[in-house]
C-alpha cells in the first residue's frame, strides 16, 4: 500500500471510530470530511458503514492485541502487568472508541478475537486474586467488570490525564478498592 493510501486509511478509520462512536448513523460523506479526503476514497475502500465499522473494530481488536501481549500478562507481576495493561489500553480505548460488542453479533470472526482477548483479562484477575492483590472474596467477574469500567471511566470521562498518570490512577484504584485489607 502506498505512504499516502496508508494515511489516508488511517484518518479515515480513527475518523469513523470517532464520529460512529457518537452517532452510528453518522453518513460516508460526514466520515470522508472529518478523515480529510474525499468521499470517493472513502466508498472505493469501504462499500458502506458496516464496512467501515468492521475495519474499525479489527483496528481496535488488532491494537488491543498488542497491548495484551506487551502488557505480558502471564508472565511480569501484577502490578507491574497491570500498569503496563492500563497505560496502553486507555490510548486504545481513547482511539478507538467504539464499543466491540456492537458488532459481535454480526462477525463471528471478530467475536471470537474478542472473546480470546477478553479471556486473557478475565485469566489476569483471577491471577491477581490468586496471587493476593485482590481479595480473595472477590468475585473474579466482578473485580474485571470493574477494572473494565475504570479503564472505560478514565478512557472517556478524563482525556486530559496522560496514560502514564491515568494507569497510576485506575491502578491504585482498583487494586486498593478491591485489595486485600
Amino acid at each position: 500500500m502506498r505512504v499516502d493510501a496508508a494515511r489516508n486509511l488511517t484518518a479515515v478509520l480513527r475518523a469513523g471510530a470517532r464520529l460512529l462512536a457518537e452517532d452510528p448513523g453518522t453518513s460516508m460523506a460526514a466520515i470522508a470530511l472529518a478523515a480529510g479526503v474525499d468521499r470517493t476514497t472513502v466508498h472505493r475502500r469501504f462499500a458502506n458503514r458496516e464496512a467501515l465499522l468492521s475495519a474499525v473494530f479489527q483496528a481496535k481488536l488488532d491494537s488491543a492485541k498488542r497491548v495484551l501481549d506487551e502488557a505480558r500478562l502471564t508472565e511480569a507481576p501484577v502490578p507491574v502487568a497491570l500498569h503496563r495493561y492500563l497505560e496502553r489500553i486507555i490510548p486504545v480505548s481513547r482511539e478507538w472508541p467504539v464499543n466491540t460488542r456492537r458488532m459481535m453479533q454480526k462477525d463471528p470472526e471478530a467475536n471470537a478475537r474478542r472473546q480470546e482477548q477478553s479471556a486473557r483479562v478475565d485469566a489476569f484477575v483471577r491471577r491477581a486474586i490468586d496471587e493476593g492483590h485482590l481479595r480473595a472474596d472477590v468475585d473474579a467477574a466482578w473485580a474485571r467488570a470493574v477494572l473494565d469500567k475504570l479503564v472505560d471511566t478514565m478512557a472517556h470521562d478524563f482525556p486530559g490525564i496522560e496514560p502514564p498518570q491515568a494507569a497510576d490512577l485506575v491502578a491504585s484504584t482498583f487494586l486498593n478498592g478491591l485489595g486485600p485489607a
